[in-house]
Parts: structure tokens; C-alpha cells; sequence
């Protein structure tokens, strides 16, 4: 009898483990620091893409049409809808465990940094973005929605 409830309280233990490491993928629905907009993260052959899927304000209030990607340095893709941009880029495993690096747009800017996205926990992921080779980077937490 002992060995059975030994037995019992292993696999509750393993299963809540299970669920643990599970729930601790990136891939999902994230709302960004500011609450501004929601991202989803994918996986494009085998990196970390992210698309831009609702905005808390979608129209522009000066045209009250949908807002488009009007600071992208690339003028032929200014008319762009926003909900749909990607703004995580090609997030490859970066060798530390819970991080990828690759590219991040920034849609306020129109520029495309070098960056990393790392997942602190369940909840929680960290995107940065950085210039002159990481000297100067700039952090966001986003939450899962």
C-alpha cells in the first residue's frame, strides 16, 4: 500500500511538472507593456516570428481609417494595415535556455534592430531591441493574453 500511494504522489508530482514545462512556451498571444497592441508568436521554420494580431486602437484618429505602417523606412510599405505587421523577426535559439535573438521591428520608427526574446516565465517574456551591437537596447515585458 505504501508503494502505491509512493507511486500515486510521483506521478501527481511528474504530471504538475509536465504541465509546468509545457506551459512554458512563447508561442501564444502576448499584449505588449504598454497594452497598446497584441502580438502572436509563431513558429516559422524553426525560429520565433511575431505579427501584430489586434490593437487596443486600430483606427487612426486623424483619418479614422485603419492605422497602416506609416514610419516603415520601406516607403512601398506605408499603406500597410499595422494588424497583421510583423514586429518579432526570425527568433532563433540563442544557447541560453528560454532565450532567441534575431530582429525586432519597431512600427513607431520604422527601423528593424537586432534583438532577443526571452521567456522568464509561463506569463512573461522580455523583448529587447538594441543598437551598436548591444552597447544600447531598450527592454519590454509582455504578458500572455
Amino acid at each position: 500500500m505504501k508503494f502505491l500511494a509512493t507511486a500515486t504522489f510521483a506521478a501527481a508530482f511528474l504530471g504538475a511538472s509536465l504541465v509546468s514545462v509545457l506551459a512554458a512556451d512563447p508561442l501564444g498571444n502576448w499584449r505588449t507593456e504598454d497594452g497598446k497592441a497584441t502580438v502572436r508568436i509563431t513558429n516559422c521554420g524553426g525560429a520565433l516570428c511575431g505579427a501584430i494580431v489586434s490593437l487596443r486602437e486600430p483606427n487612426d484618429p486623424d483619418t479614422g481609417k485603419p492605422k497602416t505602417d506609416k514610419n516603415n523606412a520601406d516607403a512601398s510599405k506605408r499603406n500597410r494595415p499595422m494588424i497583421g505587421v510583423q514586429i518579432v523577426l526570425a527568433m532563433k535559439p540563442s544557447g541560453t535556455a528560454n532565450k532567441w535573438t534575431g530582429q525586432v521591428y519597431n512600427a513607431e520608427d520604422g527601423k528593424i534592430y537586432s534583438g532577443s526574446l526571452t521567456l522568464q516565465d509561463a506569463n512573461t517574456i522580455k523583448l529587447e531591441g538594441c543598437i551598436l551591437g548591444g552597447l544600447v537596447c531598450k527592454a519590454q515585458k509582455w504578458t500572455r493574453s
